[in-house]
């Protein structure tokens, strides 16, 4: 267990020997797959409640849907209209904890204009505004209300609106984060509280028992290719879109799809592009209405984020990937309000997630005795939680705003159904010492590493410029990625000039953090550190692939690696880079993801060449596309 919440390789070592050492007798209370913001949000709520927990991730943390998103932490004005009332007042007072209390230098308040094209419009869009301001009262954080705008004040705040596209607007507030950083946190946060927590684990298939319930899982090691069989009286099940491809093993070897009670989920597509902020003059973010959803433009530091569509994803989930359609579907529609349009080359990035979209188990298809027997599933408009086999908890659907909700409901559903190694629920055990059950979730008002301290932190920072000799602005932009832990990556640099560097291509971001994104935050390959831990994939014009050759020789000593491995690791990151951009003048989703296909089994031809273990470097194809 670490105190600190270094997920460096020490603790994956740490978290292997655990894993390992686990029996039928000796077994871990949970053991979470996946290590997007749901798994990570479970792990650290389980941990917090006393349970011995282990999270275990296949590629890198946050490294599908959650470090693809929008960006933001909001309510869903759009689902007002829909009358889903109850869904839009839960991620508000989400909204509004997690820009209070638990991650507030990550979660930031941002202000949008809604251009108001018709006379109509102002008193429709204005009660909901108004209800949507006054279903947060009392969590609002500092967020101001809305203020209706005239033509005047929308020219002072966006002049770089189109006159033609508004006779005034509505300002109101929501809040964005970097959405792969807040995941970080959570998994540090978890291994302050005990969990064990690991990149590069493959959950291959469900242990059955002859009861015939769930007893853990195999596990993989993708890095050494050994195969791990974890114990565990309950396994939560948090991967997103790829619920339901994880087979159950009988006692007898047979494979077999976990089917029945199973939430079903489909992908389905959204893209965003990034371009530059001097592109469009605005103070403010913009929310556009389309003929199918909405469109945001929303302020990215240096860069706007703009997005996000919807369409249906057929290929293997994988390598989701933005099309030439997508691209231009976007910015059509950003140019209808734009006075200077933009084109192609503005855009300085491009990146697609995948939305899991579910059909809860039992809306059309019996859930069967074995699951109803478990306590079947819980169902809310934007997320389930099933419980298809004893000792396995399904979780999926969902936002990211309420990451925290849907993790509180998994463990309560996992501790409070009947399991297959045991004759009662978890709450029967006595976990606390106290002669009391598994406690409550507590992770409400419970601050993420990084939030601990953060004002004070914040206070000081002329005096950590003045203490380090780094520019003030540097500081400013640590602590804004690090919150109260920014001090960490400023003591890596301290007395090393190589690490109060620029990483080359990224002005503003110190070599030291490429350190720090080994030694504290669980990276193991370049792509970890300058697609998620430092957003260069889709900030910097060249996706970061400048800076691949000196993040892999910081790297290398942390990691074991030679001068041939580093140097693979760099050419593979800048490969994927290209790869990426190539899908940009696909024609179709299909000739995107072939695209990005054979760059992957570029990938394993290059790592198998460059030392790796075939059956090794075949591992890297996933995250390679």
């Amino acid at each position: 267990m670490t105190t600190t919440g270094a997920l460096g390789p020490a603790h994956r070592a740490d978290t292997l020997a655990t894993l390992r050492a686990t029996t039928p007798e000796h077994s871990l209370d949970l053991l979470v797959v996946g290590g997007g913001v749901v798994g990570a949000g479970t792990a650290l709520d389980a941990a917090t409640r006393g349970l011995s927990t282990a999270l275990v991730e296949a590629t890198d943390f946050a490294w599908g849907t959650s470090s693809r998103s929008s960006k933001l932490v909001h309510g869903g004005l759009r689902y007002l209209e829909m009358l889903d009332f109850p869904l839009v007042h839960e991620a508000l007072r989400e909204r509004g904890r997690l820009v209070e209390d638990i991650a507030p230098h990550l979660v930031r308040p941002v202000p949008f204009l809604y251009p108001l094209a018709k006379p109509w419009e102002r008193p429709y869009v204005g009660a909901g505004v108004a209800l949507y301001d006054g279903m947060a009262a009392g969590r609002t954080g500092h967020l101001p209300v809305h203020k209706h705008l005239g033509r005047a004040a929308v020219s002072r705040l966006a002049p770089g609106l189109k006159p033609e596209a508004y006779i005034g607007a509505i300002r109101y507030y929501d809040a964005q984060v970097d959405d792969a950083r807040l995941v970080i946190e959570l998994v540090r946060t978890a291994a302050v509280h005990g969990a064990h927590c690991a990149s590069r684990l493959e959950v291959t298939a469900f242990l059955g028992s002859e009861a015939g319930g769930i007893i853990g899982a195999e596990v993989l090691d993708r890095e050494t290719g050994e195969r791990i069989e974890v114990h565990a009286r309950r396994v939560i099940n948090a991967t997103g879109v790829w619920t339901g491809s994880i087979p159950l093993r009988h006692p007898d070897g047979r494979e077999e799809p976990v089917v029945r009670g199973m939430p079903r989920v489909t992908a389905a597509k959204g893209i965003h592009l990034v371009v530059p902020r001097d592109r469009f003059t605005s103070t403010s973010g913009l929310i556009l209405r389309t003929e199918k959803s909405v469109l945001f433009v929303i302020p990215w530091d240096r860069h706007w984020i703009i997005g996000t569509t919807d369409t249906p994803w057929r290929e293997k989930v994988d390598q989701p990937a933005a099309t030439s359609e997508d691209i231009d579907y976007v910015l059509e529609r950003a140019n209808a309000v734009l006075s200077e349009p933009l084109d192609r080359s503005d855009v300085v990035g491009v990146f697609a997630g995948l939305r899991p979209l579910v059909t809860p188990a039992g809306e059309d298809e019996p859930l069967g005795d074995t699951a109803a027997a478990a306590g079947t599933a819980k169902v809310s408009r934007e997320h389930v939680v099933a419980t298809p086999l004893p000792g396995l908890t399904v979780v999926t659907g969902g936002k990211l705003t309420t990451y925290r909700t849907m993790a509180a409901d998994a463990v309560d559903a996992a501790i409070g159904a009947a399991g297959a190694q045991d004759t009662g629920p978890l709450t029967g055990q006595d976990v606390t010492g106290s002669g009391e059950g598994v406690p409550a979730s507590c992770t409400a008002d419970l601050p993420l590493l990084g939030a601990q301290g953060w004002t004070p932190t914040w206070n000081r920072r002329l005096l950590l410029a003045v203490d380090s000799g780094l520019p003030a602005g540097i500081i400013e932009s640590l602590l804004h990625r690090y919150g109260s832990g920014a001090p960490e990556v400023i003591g890596l640099a301290a007395g090393t000039p190589e690490l109060t560097e620029d990483l080359p291509g990224l002005p503003g971001h110190l070599a030291a953090e490429a350190v720090h994104a080994v030694t504290h935050e669980g990276a193991r390959s370049v792509q970890d550190v300058l697609a998620r831990r430092i957003r260069a994939v889709f900030e910097a014009d060249d996706a970061g692939a400048a800076a691949a050759g000196t993040v892999a020789h910081l790297m290398a000593p942390l990691l074991g690696w030679d001068a041939e491995r580093a140097s693979a690791e760099a050419e593979r990151y800048r490969q994927w880079t290209l790869a990426q951009r190539a899908t940009q003048e696909a024609g179709t989703d299909g000739e995107a993801h072939a695209l990005l296909v054979e760059a992957a089994r570029g990938s394993v031809r290059d790592m198998a060449r460059g030392g790796l273990p075939e059956a090794v470097s075949s591992t890297y194809g996933r995250e390679t596309a």
